[in-house]
Order: C-alpha cells, then structure tokens, then sequence
C-alpha cells in the first residue's frame, strides 16, 4: 500500500487566485472593456455573496445565480457566453509543477496522485476535462462534489473515505495556511506552496523524483 498526494488547484497547479496578493494573476483585468462588467462590482455582488454561499458548495448551479445577478451589474448577454469568458482567462496551467508531478509518478513509488479543491462543478470538469488534468491524477475531489469546503473537516472526512486506508498520512500541497492547519489537524502531513521548490525539495518527494531521472 503506498501513499496519495493531494494537491490544491488555485496557486498550486494553477496560477492565477493564491492567497497572497502578490502572486495573484487575475482573470479579469479585460473584463470591464470586453464584456461591460466592473470587476469590483462583479465580487462584490456575485463572488462575496452567491459564489461562496450557493454556488461554490454546490447549492445553486453557476449558470442559475450568474443569470440574475449579471443584468444587475450591466451584462446582457448569456450567462454562458459569461462563464465561458470565466473558464478560458482562469486557466493558467503550472507547467514546471505539473512535469514535476509526471516525474514523481515515473518513480512508481507513489499511490494515487489527487485534486483537492474548492470548485463548483463547471469549473472542475473543465480543469478535468478541457485542461486535461484527467491524464495525470486519479480523481478531483472539490467543494461542490462533496458538499463541504476546505478548510472544513468534512471535506476532508469525505477525502478520507473515497481515497481508503494508506500506508502513510495523505500528503497535501495548498496555498492556504488555515487549509494546511486543517489538514494537519486532520492527521495528514501538508506542505504550504508557494514555489515549485516546495514541492520537490519536500525529502519524500525529493527521493522518489532523483529516482526516476
């Protein structure tokens, strides 16, 4: 029986949201000249309200709270033209990282490799899918799949479950110091990501990548 890794999605495989300000890439710096909504007013109205509340645990779809909350803030189109918008400019692969993850699996002294994420449903089937993140981890497990958020001890309960018993504590990497804090609360071992050196100078990893070069 060998050991899962676990990584976060925003920060860690992607760039573009990270919970420091400084390493952040928005998506939606064009948004006002392209599609007429003010990024201000579309977090505050959409993001700190319906996204975290409803959307982002899977209460409400994407689709549905975008639909009536867009013409409040000046768009008219298709809340599909909108997401869509949404998906392709928050879609900033970590190359260097994701190679590193590969080599780590070369090593074949891994167990699975995993997702851990708070997304909602469009978003996770389009990194899955579209991104292609389906040909180098197992499975995605994020918020509104499981109905809980990190750093939620639910979420990672239901990880538990869906992943079984593993020779050693499931290893996480997350941009998030109150998510990592959770983790290890939760009995895993988990590392706060910041650059790709976190992850391959980790001494686990480290061992398995010289072994597959």
């Amino acid at each position: 029986m060998t050991r899962a890794v676990l990584f976060d999605v925003d920060g860690v495989l992607m760039h573009g949201w990270h919970t420091r300000e400084d390493r952040r890439r928005r998506w939606d710096v064009h948004l006002k000249d392209d599609l007429g909504v003010d990024p201000a007013d579309f977090y505050e109205q959409f993001i700190r309200t319906r996204f975290i509340s409803e959307v982002l645990n899977g209460r409400r779809s994407l689709i549905a709270e975008l639909e009536e909350v867009l013409p409040r803030i000046g768009y008219r189109g298709s809340p599909m033209n909108f997401a869509a918008y949404w998906l392709q400019r928050d879609a900033q692969l970590n190359h260097p990282l994701l190679d590193a993850i590969r080599q780590l699996r070369a090593s074949g002294k891994v167990g699975k490799l995993y997702i851990a994420s708070n997304q909602e449903h469009l978003r996770a089937l389009h990194l899955w899918s579209a991104l292609g993140l389906q040909h180098l981890f197992d499975d995605i497990f994020y918020a509104a799949r499981l109905g809980a958020s990190k750093p939620d001890r639910g979420f990672f309960e239901d990880v538990a479950k869906r992943i079984g018993p593993q020779a050693e504590p499931p290893l996480l990497f997350d941009d998030h110091d109150a998510v990592v804090d959770a983790a290890r609360a939760f009995g895993w071992e988990a590392v706060i990501y910041n650059d790709l050196e976190d992850f391959t100078t980790h001494p686990w990893v480290a061992e398995r990548i010289s072994s597959s070069q």
